[in-house]
Order: structure tokens, then sequence, then C-alpha cells
């Protein structure tokens, strides 16, 4: 026969509602804290909106279901090292390489925590995964700029200005930087077209590199990628511009502020193709198991305004081409 006791503790018990230790346990549930690096300026990158949206179509409410814990770099590279260690100190569930350059120094900073690629240059060059099918470690995400890539700027270029022998380079520091650098230089000898590189670090190095490119006697002028170039994407097309250098730049926005081509992936696109991504891992999906997406399309735009300010005709093959004319 049951103890009068222990029946009525059960009855109460039951009244007031689950055991105490699960209550402590679900009351000790935390929400998820994602980390992520921006190259961009505070509150003013195209990237972690995206990424906010993405989270948003799968059910995620920032505040409630998810922290997002930004860092910005404010277009400088060599913050991203201490960035990193930053949110790493946090213990964040998972951190978000927003800027191309950064997802070295995220992978140097932590074996453990899952790292998701939004837009990352050369992974597997760098050794920041294995393969893109088979990226091993705590690393994955979408990688949006190959060889190929950088070598079909080079083409492009000389295709649209006929007789093209010499032109500029405008990069950044870092070895990302010079994996750009020396694939576009292998495609620029094969078309005989020598480069001359020149290293940018802050805004006010433009206006120098656009006349030590002129003095060079360059002819048009290319740039690497990199949030300091996608922030000064105007500055960058007025310097060319008023120079009379044709440009070409993979910066999304570049051709609508003035340069004469533009060529790659929507990288805002993979930001949001991100947070699928982000999901499957805090669900418990190892990074390892994830394969790098590429881009799944590679956009070519025109600027004819440009191309008319410059006494340019721009070929009617890459005009048939272009996804974008700007009349």
């Amino acid at each position: 026969m049951m103890d009068r006791r222990k029946f009525i503790s059960g009855v109460v018990a039951g009244l007031l509602g689950p055991p105490l230790h699960a209550v402590a346990q679900k009351l000790q549930a935390k929400i998820p804290r994602i980390g992520v690096i921006s190259g961009d300026f505070a509150n003013d990158s195209p990237c972690v909106k995206w990424l906010r949206d993405g989270l948003m179509e799968l059910g995620y409410v920032e505040g409630q279901t998810y922290v997002l814990e930004v860092r910005w770099a404010e277009g400088r590279t060599d913050t991203f090292p201490s960035l990193a260690a930053d949110l790493v100190r946090m213990k964040v569930d998972l951190i978000v390489s927003a800027a191309g350059p950064a997802a070295l120094a995220v992978k140097e900073s932590t074996q453990s925590i899952p790292i998701v690629l939004a837009s990352s240059f050369y992974p597997v060059e760098l050794g920041i995964i294995a393969s893109l099918a088979r990226p091993g470690g705590n690393v994955t995400g979408v990688t949006h700029f190959t060889p190929e890539l950088m070598a079909k700027r080079v083409q492009l270029l000389k295709e649209a200005v006929p007789g093209l022998a010499r032109a500029a380079v405008l990069r950044l520091s870092g070895r990302v930087q010079d994996l750009v650098v020396a694939d576009m230089e292998t495609m620029a000898r094969q078309l005989g077209v020598r480069l001359q590189v020149l290293e940018v670090r802050r805004r006010e190095d433009f206006t120098a590199a656009f006349d030590a490119a002129v003095a060079g006697r360059a002819q048009a002028v290319l740039s690497t990628q990199g949030p300091l170039f996608v922030q000064n994407n105007v500055q960058i097309a007025q310097l060319a511009l008023e120079r009379r250098l044709p440009s070409i730049s993979g910066e999304p926005g570049a051709a609508e502020a003035g340069a004469l081509l533009f060529y790659g992936p929507n990288v805002f696109e993979g930001c949001s193709r991100t947070a699928r991504y982000v999901d499957r891992i805090l669900k418990g999906t190892k990074p390892a198991d994830l394969p790098v997406e590429q881009p799944t399309k590679i956009e070519l735009a025109v600027n004819l305004k440009t191309a008319k300010a410059l006494g340019i005709t721009v070929p009617k093959e890459i005009l048939a081409r272009a996804d974008t004319v700007i009349r």
C-alpha cells in the first residue's frame, strides 16, 4: 500500500510543475551567440544585413533565438586577428567570416569553434580547408574567389581595351592578396600585358596610387578585392575617369559607381546562403561534413557612360555577354 505522505508529495509536485532540476536546466539553456567579423564600418554592412535576413527566413529571431556579436574592421584588414581573438575569448558558439581576408585570421585563432565562410578567397590554397568537397576541421561555408575569376578579369580588360600593354593593379597587403596578384600576373603574361602593382592601405592612398599608375604609363587599372575597395567604389571610379584609365572591379556596385566593367559573383547572396550553414551547425551538423559552396552565377556589368567619357567602344561580344548594361 502506498505511503500517504509520498502520495501527497507526488500530487503536490505534479501540481507545482516539473522537478526543480529540470527548471534549472531550462533556465541555464543559453541563446546561441554568433560571432561575425565584418570588414565594413559599424552598422553599414550589406553582408551582415543579408545574413540577418537569411536567418530570419529560417525562423530565427535576433535577441530571442540567437544573438549576433559583430566586430567591425572598418576597412582595416590588419585588425582581423585581434577581432577574431576577441570573439574566441567570448566563447561564441560559431563565427561567421563576412570579409574574405578575415577567414585566415579566424582559422588561426581557433581549431574548435565552428567557422562559416560568408565570403572567402582561396580557402584551399591558404590551407583554411582541405578541399571544397571535404573541408575537414572546423571550417565550411561559401567561397567566391578563384584563380579563374581573377584571370578572367585581366582577359576582359584586354578585350575591352584593344592594344592594352600596360595596366596597374591596386592591391591590399597580405597573403591572400599575393595569390590574387599572382593569378592576374599569370594571365597578363599570356596576353602580353605588363602589370604595375601598387599597394594601398587606406583611403588616402588611392590618389597617390593613380598618380603612380599614370607615371608608369598604365593604360587601364584593375583592383584586387577587400573592404577598402568596396567602401571606396565611387572614389576609385572617379580617379580612374579623371586619369582616363578604364577600370574593372569585382566589388558589388562598382559599375554603378562608374567603373567601366564589373565581373564577379553576387557576394551578398552568398552571405544569405551562409545562414543555412549557421542553422545546420547550430542544430548539430559538423562543419567538416558540409561541402563549401562556390558561386552559382558570375555576372558581368558594363558602364557605357564611362566608356563614352573615355572614348572607348566596348566590343559587341562583351555587350552580348553582359548581364547589366548601364547607359
